[in-house]
């Protein structure tokens, strides 16, 4: 998929679509060649998105019942060996920030050289309450946190790269020096940062799995339907919690 069909999802140039039915679940196929639940294996990593509390009701961009994902992420997690977190972390009149630019308010567009930024209210900015981890999010066993979206002046989403789609997190190669070959998704928000992500591993020849019923959308003209309408394109498998054996 190119970044600029990324940008018209976003934008709100693709059609909508209806998100139920849109991908085959990955326990019909199975993830890793098998049939009924899926057992992930060690060279499954699990992906856990912006769990933060701006994005969570009450913050600063909160995503609706983002809270109430918390915890079935931890459930989940317990049955990964391997896990890990992304933070968005922002400097003070990032880019990405309505504030940043005059006139402009949370949710509407500008261009920029790396493409149709949305903007959005100041959040997840470095060292403040509202970028730190939900209080309830228990990952003892998380190996690593990825941070991104700390550019000045050049946005993030993807867990992968930068929103110019060159400059990397360091997560491409993490993932290739540890072998692993399959990554699962869960977080917020499923129509930004972890449809990103999940579309950028299947760019670097990853399997990817978004578990749906761990993840809540900011839905914003549309752009959940279209988040899973790109990521079906792309090969992502759409599953729920109860299609994994943990």
């Amino acid at each position: 998929m190119t970044r600029s069909n990324r940008r018209e999802f976003l934008s709100g140039v693709m059609a909508g679509a209806a998100a139920a039915g849109l991908m085959a679940r990955a326990g019909e196929a199975g993830a890793q060649g098998m049939a009924g639940k899926i057992t992930p294996d060690d060279r499954a990593l699990l992906v856990i998105v912006d769990v933060q509390n701006d994005f969570i009701p009450g913050g600063a961009l909160p995503v609706k019942e983002g809270d109430q994902i918390v915890p079935l992420v931890n459930k989940i997690a317990a049955g990964f060996r391997h896990v890990i977190l992304t933070q968005d972390w922002h400097t003070p009149g990032h880019i990405s920030f309505a504030s940043t630019h005059a006139g402009k308010k949370p949710f509407e567009t500008v261009a920029l050289d790396y493409g149709t930024q949305v903007l959005w209210p100041d959040h997840c900015v470095q060292g403040t309450p509202g970028a730190a981890f939900h209080k309830d999010l228990r990952i003892p066993h998380a190996e690593l946190i990825i941070r991104k979206g700390y550019r000045q002046h050049m946005d993030s989403y993807s867990a992968f790269f930068e929103a110019d789609g060159k400059a990397t997190t360091g997560l491409r190669g993490y993932v290739r020096d540890r072998g692993f070959r399959t990554l699962y998704f869960v977080g917020l928000a499923t129509d930004f940062c972890v449809g990103w992500s999940a579309l950028d591993a299947r760019k670097v020849g990853l399997q990817a799995l978004v578990i749906e019923d761990a993840c809540r959308g900011i839905d914003t003209e549309g752009s959940l339907a279209k988040a899973w309408t790109a990521m079906q394109k792309a090969g992502v498998k759409r599953i729920q919690s109860s299609d994994l054996t943990a």
